[in-house]
């Protein structure tokens, strides 16, 4: 049986000599480990669209409960990436959260648009990386379930908290005090990052992307969303430390 999909490979893993393992993320299957054989040799007709962080029209083999490539078609290759190391690691960083979060054979439309927009953000819009990485981290814990209470505090009903709790994903004031909310990390939330926060929360997918804040509101931004995304997932990413090493930051806690 043949499938025909387009994918966003999010992994690539060397396997024997000429062969490859491929992390596919679709969008009518969810996520799809597939083998690209030959992909590894100089006349190999896939090789282009089997690429990390390519998207591609793929043609797939179902053979004894596997897949195999038999065509794959580039469709974007977002070359930009390839040229700047920066922007490339924080692409890696973006598909290894996608990979956490999907599930084979389960259909997640919605993430995949999310990383082609991002990753489209960061190689063609080249919006700054900051704000990317925080619409891309936020976005993600709502598609995991984490989506945050951003509305008011939930103790006093004031609308412009300055507290984020990301252990519960919720908004207060510091002088409020609540048994529950007291527990687990609370930080500091300027006005400005917390709409923004409310912006990326409740955007349309095609307009994730488009706001504004200055660049010490990015800082805090993208330090929120990170530090909530790994508590939340409990875990790290290796892609992740890997770019601050290259940005020379350390975010999250």
């Amino acid at each position: 049986m043949f499938i025909k999909t387009e994918a966003l490979v999010l992994r690539e893993t060397e396997y024997k000599d000429h062969d490859k393992l491929l992390t596919l993320l679709t969008k009518e299957h969810g996520k799809l480990t597939v083998r690209a054989r030959g992909v590894k040799g100089k006349t190999s007709k896939i090789k282009a669209g089997c690429q990390l962080l390519c998207y591609s029209e793929f043609t797939l083999r179902d053979y004894q409960g596997f897949y195999y490539v038999s065509e794959a078609e580039s469709i974007q290759m977002f070359p930009e990436l390839r040229d700047n190391l920066e922007l490339l690691s924080l692409a890696s960083y973006f598909a290894q959260a996608a990979e956490v979060i999907s599930q084979e054979d389960v259909p997640n439309p919605e993430l995949l648009s999310l990383l082609l927009n991002a990753i489209y953000a960061l190689s063609k819009l080249k919006l700054p990386q900051k704000l990317v990485k925080a619409g891309f981290e936020l976005r993600i814990a709502c598609l995991s379930g984490y989506e945050p209470y951003l509305d008011r505090c939930p103790v006093c009903g004031k609308e412009s908290p300055d507290r984020f709790n990301v252990t519960k994903g919720v908004v207060h004031c510091a002088s409020c005090h609540d048994g529950d909310l007291s527990e687990g990390l609370r930080l500091p939330v300027s006005e400005g990052t917390l709409a923004a926060m409310r912006y990326i929360v409740f955007a349309p997918a095609k307009k994730l992307f488009s706001f504004t804040l200055s660049d010490d509101g990015l800082h805090e931004l993208s330090g929120l969303t990170e530090t909530f995304l790994v508590t939340q997932l409990e875990r790290g990413f290796y892609t992740l430390d890997f770019y601050k090493s290259l940005t020379m930051e350390n975010t999250y806690v």
